[in-house]
């Protein structure tokens, strides 16, 4: 039976190949979208997402959640993803219509409706919806079977601030209760993602795949390096989101282990930083599977593979 799962997401060009690569695997059920503010407003990331799905040629319902973090003003990311979010390519506006129910009400009334640890929640943006979806029913926490989440940092550190990477450091507070809340946790760090370095040749074997999706990667990946490479002086652009789904399918190409991971709500200077316990020297119990190491070459030959697929 497919993996139930259910992506919450910000999009940006990382979210949408993350959301094309589980479109485009049979072994994955995507029960629902959820869009949350992140990379830019609200209003966009749920047009974003909209438009993806369409891209791909599937059906699945988009939801909007919450327009802003729990208790901060709202940080977003058009110097990385575009005005739009999704710049490098240039889309419809969709005509898939925007679920009229609150993107948190899905999550909550989706948990409570499938068999209890059959639904696995992937956040690839700021963790804003789940944290608020915890918080109005306490009852379906241990109804997750799993959360498999893109964000935070060690070794890497920060990539918005010196400190803090930017899914985690938009909304702490709730990065920090969803890491509470007892709920297996598999975390992709920038440790990870760095590591997942797109190159010309993977790029243009994108843009040489008959029909839509792979060519849109590919514009999409175009307008993506130009900040990476700039600001890293690495050959490409890591594309973090995808290794979340990538996970779910083969999570023999990552390396990692358990440990605890606490987040840092009132830093001066490290407010949203992912304290990762990675040498066990703190006493606290491992809340979880922190990833360190990925077969590059596997994943990118994963995602041709995959999204060859798609129309």
């Amino acid at each position: 039976m497919p993996q139930k799962i259910i992506i919450d997401t910000d999009p940006g060009q990382d979210d949408a190949v993350a959301i094309l690569l589980a479109l485009a695997s049979p072994e994955l059920e995507v029960l629902g979208i959820v869009a949350v503010a992140g990379n830019v407003p609200l209003a966009l990331t749920q047009v974003n997402a909209r438009k993806v799905v369409e891209l791909s040629g599937c059906d699945v319902p988009v939801f909007a959640g919450c327009d802003r973090p729990l208790s901060r003003d709202l940080v977003t990311a058009e110097h990385v993803h575009g005005k739009t979010g999704l710049d490098g390519i240039a889309l419809p506006e969709p005509s898939l219509p925007l679920q009229p129910v609150h993107g948190v009400d899905f999550i909550i009334d989706t948990l409570r409706a499938e068999a209890a640890g059959t639904v696995t929640l992937v956040p690839i943006g700021p963790l804003t919806n789940i944290a608020e979806a915890f918080r109005r029913a306490p009852d379906i926490i241990g109804r997750v079977q799993q959360i498999v989440l893109m964000g935070g940092a060690y070794f890497e550190v920060g990539n918005i601030t010196p400190a803090a990477e930017f899914n985690i450091y938009v909304d702490p507070e709730a990065a920090a209760e969803v890491f509470a809340a007892g709920v297996p946790l598999v975390v992709m760090p920038l440790d990870v993602t760095h590591k997942a370095l797109t190159d010309r040749a993977w790029v243009e074997a994108m843009r040489a795949l008959p029909g839509r999706c792979g060519p849109a990667v590919a514009g999409w990946t175009d307008f993506f390096e130009r900040f990476d490479t700039a600001k890293y002086g690495s050959l490409g652009a890591p594309l973090h989101d995808p290794c979340t789904i990538a996970w779910l399918l083969q999570p023999d190409l990552f390396q990692g282990r358990d440990i605890n991971v606490e987040i840092e709500t009132k830093g001066r200077w490290t407010t949203g930083m992912t304290v990762a316990d990675w040498w066990r020297v703190s006493g606290r119990a491992p809340n979880a599977l922190f990833l360190k190491d990925v077969d590059r070459d596997a994943l990118f030959a994963l995602l041709l593979e995959r999204i060859a697929r798609l129309p």
